[in-house]
Protein backbone atom coordinates (compact mmCIF):
# COMPACT_ATOMS: atom_id res chain seq x y z
CA UNK A 1 0.00 0.00 0.00
CA UNK A 2 2.80 2.67 0.75
CA UNK A 3 4.39 2.02 -2.75
CA UNK A 4 0.85 2.85 -4.34
CA UNK A 5 0.54 6.01 -2.04
CA UNK A 6 3.80 7.20 -2.82
CA UNK A 7 3.36 6.54 -6.91
CA UNK A 8 -0.16 8.67 -6.49
CA UNK A 9 2.01 11.50 -4.62
CA UNK A 10 4.58 11.39 -7.29
CA UNK A 11 1.83 11.62 -10.09
CA UNK A 12 0.15 14.85 -8.10
CA UNK A 13 3.69 16.40 -7.77
CA UNK A 14 4.64 15.90 -11.30
CA UNK A 15 0.90 17.43 -12.22
CA UNK A 16 1.03 20.15 -9.92
CA UNK A 17 4.51 21.16 -10.91
CA UNK A 18 3.08 21.12 -14.65
CA UNK A 19 -0.10 23.42 -13.95
CA UNK A 20 2.60 26.14 -12.18
CA UNK A 21 4.76 25.45 -15.31
CA UNK A 22 1.59 26.24 -17.63
CA UNK A 23 -0.08 29.32 -15.18
CA UNK A 24 3.57 30.71 -15.00
CA UNK A 25 4.21 31.02 -18.88
CA UNK A 26 0.57 32.68 -19.69
CA UNK A 27 0.39 34.31 -16.10
CA UNK A 28 -0.99 37.66 -18.78
CA UNK A 29 -3.89 35.14 -19.56
CA UNK A 30 -4.65 33.52 -15.85
CA UNK A 31 -7.60 34.78 -14.40
CA UNK A 32 -7.35 35.27 -9.64
CA UNK A 33 -9.65 32.01 -10.00
CA UNK A 34 -6.73 30.17 -11.69
CA UNK A 35 -4.46 31.21 -9.33
CA UNK A 36 -6.36 31.17 -6.08
CA UNK A 37 -7.00 27.48 -7.25
CA UNK A 38 -3.59 26.27 -7.69
CA UNK A 39 -2.03 28.04 -4.27
CA UNK A 40 -5.07 26.08 -2.81
CA UNK A 41 -4.53 22.75 -3.90
CA UNK A 42 -1.05 22.86 -2.48
CA UNK A 43 -2.21 24.62 0.58
CA UNK A 44 -4.29 22.01 1.21
CA UNK A 45 -1.84 18.94 0.39
CA UNK A 46 0.22 21.08 3.88
CA UNK A 47 -2.61 21.22 5.71
CA UNK A 48 -2.96 17.47 5.85
CA UNK A 49 0.37 16.91 5.92
CA UNK A 50 0.72 19.31 9.05
CA UNK A 51 -2.61 17.86 10.58
CA UNK A 52 -0.61 14.25 10.72
CA UNK A 53 2.49 15.72 11.70
CA UNK A 54 0.99 18.18 14.42
CA UNK A 55 2.95 21.38 12.89
CA UNK A 56 1.56 24.77 11.83
CA UNK A 57 -0.92 25.17 8.65
CA UNK A 58 -0.98 27.20 5.94
CA UNK A 59 -4.71 28.87 4.70
CA UNK A 60 -6.95 27.23 3.29
CA UNK A 61 -7.27 29.97 0.45
CA UNK A 62 -3.98 31.98 1.09
CA UNK A 63 -2.14 33.27 -1.82
CA UNK A 64 1.87 32.29 -1.61
CA UNK A 65 4.11 34.51 -4.11
CA UNK A 66 3.88 32.56 -7.62
CA UNK A 67 7.42 32.32 -7.20
CA UNK A 68 7.32 29.78 -4.48
CA UNK A 69 5.06 27.84 -5.68
CA UNK A 70 7.10 24.89 -6.76
CA UNK A 71 9.14 25.22 -3.80
CA UNK A 72 6.11 24.76 -1.63
CA UNK A 73 5.18 21.61 -4.10
CA UNK A 74 8.41 20.19 -3.70
CA UNK A 75 8.18 20.64 -0.08
CA UNK A 76 4.87 18.98 0.20
CA UNK A 77 5.76 15.87 -1.67
CA UNK A 78 8.71 15.61 0.54
CA UNK A 79 6.22 15.65 3.61
CA UNK A 80 3.78 13.26 2.18
CA UNK A 81 6.48 10.63 1.23
CA UNK A 82 8.08 11.02 4.92
CA UNK A 83 4.82 10.33 6.53
CA UNK A 84 3.99 7.32 4.15
CA UNK A 85 7.30 5.98 4.96
CA UNK A 86 7.55 6.63 9.16
CA UNK A 87 3.37 6.21 10.26
CA UNK A 88 1.01 3.10 10.48
CA UNK A 89 -1.45 4.11 7.64
CA UNK A 90 -3.74 3.01 9.47
CA UNK A 91 -2.97 4.97 12.69
CA UNK A 92 -5.70 7.48 13.82
CA UNK A 93 -4.96 11.37 13.49
CA UNK A 94 -7.36 13.91 15.70
CA UNK A 95 -7.27 17.15 14.22
CA UNK A 96 -9.43 20.45 13.77
CA UNK A 97 -10.84 21.68 10.69
CA UNK A 98 -10.39 24.75 9.60
CA UNK A 99 -13.46 26.07 11.13
CA UNK A 100 -12.05 24.77 14.83
CA UNK A 101 -14.28 21.66 14.72
CA UNK A 102 -12.63 18.10 15.67
CA UNK A 103 -12.61 15.21 13.19
CA UNK A 104 -10.70 11.70 13.39
CA UNK A 105 -9.11 9.76 10.25
CA UNK A 106 -6.66 7.55 9.37
CA UNK A 107 -3.18 9.15 8.20
CA UNK A 108 -4.22 6.82 4.53
CA UNK A 109 -7.28 8.37 4.32
CA UNK A 110 -5.84 12.03 5.03
CA UNK A 111 -3.07 11.66 2.67
CA UNK A 112 -5.78 9.97 -0.29
CA UNK A 113 -7.57 13.30 0.78
CA UNK A 114 -4.85 15.55 -0.47
CA UNK A 115 -4.59 13.62 -3.68
CA UNK A 116 -7.90 13.32 -4.42
CA UNK A 117 -8.72 16.81 -3.84
CA UNK A 118 -5.92 17.85 -5.77
CA UNK A 119 -6.84 15.90 -8.55
CA UNK A 120 -10.53 17.67 -8.35
CA UNK A 121 -8.92 21.17 -8.33
CA UNK A 122 -6.63 20.97 -11.65
CA UNK A 123 -9.66 19.68 -13.08
CA UNK A 124 -11.02 23.17 -12.65
CA UNK A 125 -8.12 24.73 -13.27
CA UNK A 126 -7.69 22.87 -16.47
CA UNK A 127 -11.31 24.22 -17.35
CA UNK A 128 -10.30 27.94 -16.32
CA UNK A 129 -6.82 27.58 -19.12
CA UNK A 130 -9.01 26.66 -21.66
CA UNK A 131 -11.62 29.43 -21.49
CA UNK A 132 -8.89 31.84 -21.29
CA UNK A 133 -7.60 30.41 -24.85
CA UNK A 134 -4.66 28.11 -22.84
CA UNK A 135 -4.23 24.61 -23.87
CA UNK A 136 -5.27 22.55 -20.79
CA UNK A 137 -3.14 19.76 -19.64
CA UNK A 138 -4.21 15.98 -20.09
CA UNK A 139 -3.87 14.92 -16.45
CA UNK A 140 -5.36 11.58 -16.35
CA UNK A 141 -3.33 9.35 -14.02
CA UNK A 142 -3.78 6.49 -16.82
CA UNK A 143 -1.72 8.91 -19.28
CA UNK A 144 1.06 9.60 -16.53
CA UNK A 145 1.74 6.03 -16.29
CA UNK A 146 1.63 5.58 -20.29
Amino acid sequence: MKEKLIDLFEYTFHFNSEMIRVIGENIEKVDEKTISLINHILNAQQIWNSRILGEKTFEVWQINPFEMLEEINQYNFEKSIEIINNFNLDQKINYQNSKGTNFENTVFEMLFQAINHSTYHRGQINSLLKQNGIDPILTDYIFYKR
